[in-house]
């Protein structure tokens, strides 16, 4: 074989694992994202970037209340009246399989993902009312907050559910602008795709976020 060709194919080669090897870290491990909504205001501004930690999703581990986390879009984002169920109260998402799931999910080729906060666990009953979020009928202390914030179901919702098994509810801290599960009901646990490990830009702010 040609020697410029054999280096041109040693560097090929090379290419194609570190690229396979940066995609197969970024699924399983971890990997930056940019905020780009305003849902987590303030906790979180437009342009900031996070270190995403994917390891939980590789070991199938439910994330802890007030974690935020990110997840994939569900398929369905509003109810009528007549298509809502306060009794099975988990979010729709279309199904896939084989190279289209490989695309969507792996690639992430044409994905939106969502930023929320982890506000109930399975099994725990969940009352959205008087401007305030109750578990097992214990209002919740939310102090990520801004002050004034209220917390409320506008137009159809979820607002009187228990979380079923192996799913969280999760909500965006600026309530008035997130579209969140209140609206498309609880999050699967295998859509779920991260938590957030730190904050890295800008230097001034880094560090965990809570």
């Amino acid at each position: 074989m040609n020697p410029k060709l054999k280096e041109a194919l040693e560097w090929v080669y090379c290419i194609i694992i570190a690229l396979v090897l940066a995609m197969l870290f970024r699924y399983f491990i971890g990997t930056p994202t940019i905020v780009k909504q305003v849902s987590m205001y303030p906790t979180l501004v437009q342009d900031e970037r996070l270190w995403l930690n994917r390891w939980g999703r590789t070991t199938k581990t439910l994330p802890e209340r007030g974690e935020i986390i990110t997840f994939e879009e569900p398929a369905k984002i509003t109810y009528t009246e007549l298509e809502i169920d306060q009794s099975n109260p988990v979010a729709e998402y279309e199904e896939r399989t084989g190279f289209s799931w490989f695309v969507h999910n792996f690639l992430e080729i044409g994905k939106r993902s969502y930023i929320k906060r982890v506000i109930a666990l399975p099994g725990e009953h969940v009352e959205i009312k008087d401007g305030g979020v109750y578990i097992n009928g214990e209002k919740l202390q939310e102090d990520y907050l801004q002050d004034g914030i209220v917390t409320d179901v506008t137009g159809v919702g979820f607002s009187d559910f228990t979380v079923p098994e192996n799913c969280v509810f999760a909500m965006g801290d600026n309530r008035n602008h997130s579209t969140d599960c209140r609206s498309f009901g609880c999050i699967p646990l295998e859509k779920i795709e991260s938590t957030v490990a730190i904050r890295i830009w800008p230097l001034s702010k880094w560090g965990e976020v809570k």
